[in-house]
């Protein structure tokens, strides 16, 4: 009897899920077959002998056996996952090798993932998915890794805005076009899986719902179980030091999960009114600065600049590199100079904002949970002590200046939580160079640190973020002739990015030698805290570096009224309670804490009970209630202005002060097609109803059209 077409693969394959796995083959391998074919004796179809290997591989009852179908499959997802974090294609084996347990481990939580899929009708389906999601994470891990030098965590997805707008930044303009067709075939592919997979009952034989829900709460109740076995034995920590040191030791899948489940900080087992007052002896807080300072005027208080350097270090801190010329002489004078030591910082090659809030708040990083970011969590909506609110206590005036987006890291919405009267981005710049990676020069911040300076009658304390040495640093030579070559390097990617590097950096060394300079004729006393937030992202390990340690940065403090020289080495959430100690302040609950607690046997016990009280807790440090409130902070340290709006030949004009290439003419909110002519002249490039220019107003627009500030 003649078969027909519609038949053919029914007979063949009477299960659903091979004759759908027989289809789908057939219309991938297809075009392969001819590469195999061998003549006649590939069969009366032509099929060739490893089209017909794969047909009987989805045909054969290891797919219908659920458990072992998925151990098998959670098996080489960990190995891929591993082998994207190691940079190595055995990076599993080397894992299995070094902790089994912690492999054993994380086979667990992949095969406990992969059980869900047998509760459901397209389990085939759910699977795929689950699996393909699972090694989507090991790649990102591993790639993340290559740029910034710290894993891929759960509070990455919280900072997603940043991650797309560093795609232009981190990959070539093929690459980002390949994720974005991988990602579009993805889904494609999955959407028709799902709608022509076969469905079939869960996985369990008679009652096959009620058996599959209860082996997957058997397999997660296992995990459960193995995973605090491994916290109290100890081949498995749930506290991380160092994350890509927890990710390589303790596997991706268990270090990513500990980063979704551990946030925020930790209720300290002790926590009450009775702990919290306990910290500070009676009367300790009394001796806090008020209004001024033993034996000081408000003229005796100096201007605080603090000067965080994107990824900067002296280069010569690294071993087996030299240098043509020396990058950073400058930086080494003032080391020599002025009070120096190493800084730590809580992250490495990324995170800048972390060291921002360590620096500002005089708080820890390391008591929230591993890679999360506070500007992302509890800064979202809860204002905090720190050195700009304890600073304005005393008169000052708190700025923020940053040569990049206002809206990076939401610091325009951060900025406010922190006490900062005015914050003034990258629009609200002019005469801006760039980098050839697109970042804006350090150089433009010298002068918006004396502007902000001159702005005011009161003392200023200044927070500048610079970002020139931004990375990621490029794997082909991106200067032609640089001026200082580097040797040393393993190969011509490493050799690239290096030199870049110590191009930026020794640019941002010549920019400190002309702030300095600018400072020291200034008319009021001035102290400048010099430091890099990190480690710049160029693959540096703790070998690599003379301190022994990639946390290590360094800082100077500067002054233009001879502060005496005393050298020692600081985390970041103790810098700002140093600078005070060293200009005679002694102003703000986490300054004193640091002042006088630093080397107590308590101090990090003391200091965790002090942020959980501060930040999750009931205030009791405060008596119940927390005095800061969100400032009204001001977008700019400068007003911008609209004088007049002028018609000439049916052209609109607007006349002011302060404008920025950034300046956009808006009407009702909705941004108009803006022409910037000059600081103070914009043209407007779209026809407006005459009665309604008026009305017209000036924004500042960043580059994701996010409206910053609006004049009235």
């Amino acid at each position: 009897m003649k078969q027909t077409r519609g038949t053919e693969g029914t007979q063949r394959f009477p299960d659903k899920t091979a004759r759908f796995a027989h289809k789908t083959l057939r219309t991938i391998a297809t075009p392969l077959t001819k590469l195999f074919r061998r003549g006649k004796s590939g069969g009366p179809a032509g099929r060739g002998t490893y089209y017909r290997r794969l047909e009987a591989m989805y045909s054969h009852p290891f797919y219908g056996n659920a458990p072992l179908y998925s151990a098998v499959m959670a098996l080489i997802t960990l190995l891929v996952i591993e082998g994207f974090g190691y940079n190595e294609p055995f990076g599993g084996f080397i894992f299995l090798s070094h902790n089994p347990l912690a492999f054993l481990l994380n086979f667990l939580i992949i095969y406990a993932t992969f059980s869900l899929s047998w509760i459901f009708r397209r389990r085939w389906f759910a699977q795929s998915l689950l699996m393909t999601l699972w090694i989507v994470l090991g790649v990102v891990n591993g790639i993340v890794l290559t740029t910034r030098m710290t894993p891929f965590t759960t509070a990455d997805f919280e900072v997603m805005d940043l991650g797309i707008e560093m795609f232009a930044v981190y990959l070539t303009t093929l690459q980002t076009s390949l994720v974005f067709v991988a990602a579009a075939v993805g889904v494609v592919v999955f959407t028709l899986m799902f709608f022509k997979a076969p469905k079939r009952e869960p996985w369990g034989g008679a009652k096959p719902f009620l058996k599959a829900l209860t082996s997957v709460a058997v397999v997660f109740a296992l995990v459960v179980s193995c995973w605090g076995v491994g916290v109290k034995t100890g081949f498995v920590s749930n506290y991380f030091t160092n994350l890509w040191d927890a990710y390589t030791d303790y596997g991706m899948p268990y270090g990513f999960l500990s980063t979704w489940l551990r946030k925020g900080i930790s209720r300290p087992d002790d926590y009450s009114r009775k702990a919290v007052d306990a910290v500070f002896g009676e009367g300790e807080l009394d001796t806090m600065t008020t209004d001024t300072a033993p034996g000081m005027t408000d003229e005796d208080f100096p201007n605080i600049v603090f000067l965080q350097l994107e990824s900067f270090i002296d280069p010569t801190e690294m071993k087996g590199l030299t240098y043509s010329d020396d990058p950073t002489p400058y930086f080494r004078e003032l080391k020599e100079k002025y009070s120096s030591g190493y800084l730590k910082a809580p992250v490495i090659g990324g995170g800048t904002a972390n060291t921002e809030f360590e620096a500002i708040t005089g708080m820890s990083c390391r008591e929230f949970g591993p890679g999360e970011y506070p500007y992302k969590s509890v800064l979202k909506d809860k204002a905090v002590e720190s050195m700009a609110f304890d600073l304005k206590d005393l008169g000052y005036k708190a700025h923020a200046i940053h040569n990049h987006r206002g809206a990076f890291y939401d610091r325009n919405e951060v900025f406010p939580m922190l006490g900062f009267d005015d914050f003034t981005s990258l629009e609200y710049m002019n005469y801006v160079t760039k980098t050839q990676r697109g970042f804006a020069t350090d150089d433009v911040l010298t002068g918006e640190i004396l502007g902000a300076l001159g702005s005011t009658e009161e003392r200023d304390y200044i927070y500048t973020i610079s970002v020139q040495g931004h990375g990621e640093y490029p794997k082909t030579p991106l200067i032609k002739d640089p001026r200082i070559t580097v040797e040393g390097t393993e190969s011509v990617a490493q050799k690239s990015g290096w030199e870049f590097y110590v191009e930026m950096v020794s640019s941002m060394d010549e920019f400190l030698r002309v702030l300095t300079a600018e400072l020291s004729e200034y008319d009021e006393d001035v102290v400048l805290v010099i430091y890099g937030d990190h480690l710049p992202s160029l693959q540096i390990t703790d070998e690599d570096v003379k301190s022994g340690d990639t946390f290590n940065t360094q800082y100077v403090i500067w002054s233009n009224f001879g502060l005496e020289k005393v050298d020692g080495d600081l985390s970041v959430y103790q810098l700002g309670a140093e600078v005070q100690r060293r200009v005679g302040l002694r102003q703000g609950l986490m300054t004193v804490f640091h002042q006088d607690k630093r080397g107590a046997p308590d101090y990090r016990d003391d200091l965790h009970l002090l942020q959980y009280d501060i930040l999750y807790g009931n205030n009791y440090i405060y008596g119940g209630e927390s005095p800061y409130r969100p400032s009204g902070m001001a977008m700019g340290y400068k007003p911008i202005t609209v004088n007049e709006i002028v018609e000439v030949a049916g052209e609109h004009y607007i006349s002011g002060d302060g404008f920025t290439p950034f300046s956009k003419v808006t009407l009702d909110g909705k941004v108009l097609d803006t022409v910037y002519v000059g600081p103070t002249v914009l043209k407007l490039e779209e026809e407006v109803d005459p009665a309604m220019a008026k009305d017209m107003k000036v924004s500042q627009v960043e580059k994701y059209n996010a409206i910053l500030s609006t004049t009235e």
